[in-house]
């Protein structure tokens, strides 16, 4: 019979004390023996498993969905795994993530929109006490939890990654923010915070790139937690390629140029490799594009919105290294044919560039013109 959503059985708590004299048994698919085990050590049956998040990435980015930018990594654990091409999440940042976290609706969690409290509970901006997060479980279960990136499903204790499951934690409490400086904010009166477990942290004013900090303190846990006798699970949700358009001028360097070819083009190259690679049917006819969207020809400031195009595909680029990283630790310690990996996007492309230039032109480089916000299907194929 149908329940409210609003109507639960039992609380988190009520969980947790239920589950945890038979958690210890708690095993996914795939069990390995020892002899099967890279170390030689059984661990009853369960994998290692990473979960890897993009921010506000559109569907066809990456070069394993048809996209030109450059994704090694990525391309790779395509090769040697599974695509999945229709896949449904939320159309936000925090319903996403609350929904990943617990197996819930986001208004089930309390994050039916983003973290602010509108005075509803299902709209009260941080993971309730009625939910259970996999790390939660997943540590009942015998595994070490450990999270680097953006947590932005409860900004206030006692909501933080080490409230809710984690055992060690590294990254940004907030949503997005400037990748070189967390301080500088997007508006005034917006704070962005950092924290180390489950204290405020304060990153360096030289050298830093929030990317590349998730992605070091992702392969130190795994280098630190990863080769012991319990099995660990890391969770390493990103900010790339959320705004703001912020990259490494090496890394922009190599993308300056690429893209004066206009959106137009870049929707029909996209759209011919997807086709190419099976991911979607010839049969499925390419959107018409946007009646308000001008035509290339007619745009005036082509060398800006190629800068910006530019910045983007270098933050993924710049996101997909690090992942590579953390894959060549899990294979340093001895664990890749005991590890589970996930790879998703949180929701399409960003809609936000400035306010007089349209969505399309910059960062989404969707065929079906999906943007963040909006969820709806394009003739037969989702984009995520």
């Amino acid at each position: 019979m149908y329940k409210k959503m609003s109507q639960f059985a039992f609380t988190r708590r009520d969980f947790l004390k239920s589950v945890g004299f038979g958690a210890a048994s708690l095993s996914l698919p795939g069990c390995f023996t020892a002899a099967d085990s890279p170390t030689g050590k059984t661990r009853q049956g369960k994998p290692n498993i990473v979960l890897i998040m993009a921010d506000d990435m559109g569907f066809s980015d990456i070069g394993c969905y048809g996209g030109e930018i450059h994704t090694p990594n990525l391309d790779s654990l395509a090769a040697g795994g599974l695509r999945f091409t229709q896949f449904y999440n939320a159309a936000r940042c925090c319903p996403t993530r609350a929904s990943l976290m617990t197996g819930l609706y986001p208004h089930q969690a309390g994050i039916g929109h983003m973290v602010g409290d509108k005075g509803y509970p299902a709209y009260q901006g941080y993971l309730n006490d009625r939910c259970v997060t996999i790390a939660e479980a997943l540590k009942l279960g015998g595994y070490r939890t450990l999270m680097s990136g953006k947590w932005h499903v409860g900004e206030d204790r006692p909501h933080w990654p080490t409230d809710r499951g984690f055992d060690k934690y590294f990254g940004l409490i907030s949503g997005g923010a400037n990748y070189f400086d967390i301080t500088k904010a997007k508006a005034k009166g917006v704070k962005r915070q950092m924290a180390v477990d489950d204290q405020p942290y304060t990153p360096p004013k030289e050298g830093f790139y929030i990317t590349d900090a998730f992605s070091d303190n992702a392969v130190k846990f795994i280098d630190s937690y990863g080769g012991g006798d319990k099995p660990f699970f890391l969770y390493l949700p990103y900010t790339a390629p959320h705004w703001p358009l912020h990259a490494w001028p090496e890394d922009i360097a190599k993308y300056k140029g690429k893209y004066k070819g206009g959106w137009d083009k870049l929707r029909r190259q996209r759209y011919a490799r997807m086709v190419e690679m099976g991911l979607i049917s010839g049969k499925w006819k390419m959107s018409p594009r946007d009646a308000t969207a001008k035509l290339w020809g007619e745009v005036e400031d082509k060398d800006l919105l190629d800068l910006k195009m530019a910045v983007y595909a270098a933050q993924i680029e710049r996101m997909d290294r690090g992942i590579g990283r953390v894959l060549d630790e899990i294979k340093q310690i001895g664990a890749w044919d005991n590890t589970l990996i996930m790879f998703l996007a949180d929701n399409g492309g960003g809609s936000v560039v400035s306010s007089d230039i349209p969505p399309y032109s910059v960062a989404v480089g969707n065929p079906a013109k999906v943007i963040k916000k909006y969820d709806f299907k394009t003739g037969k194929w989702m984009r995520v």
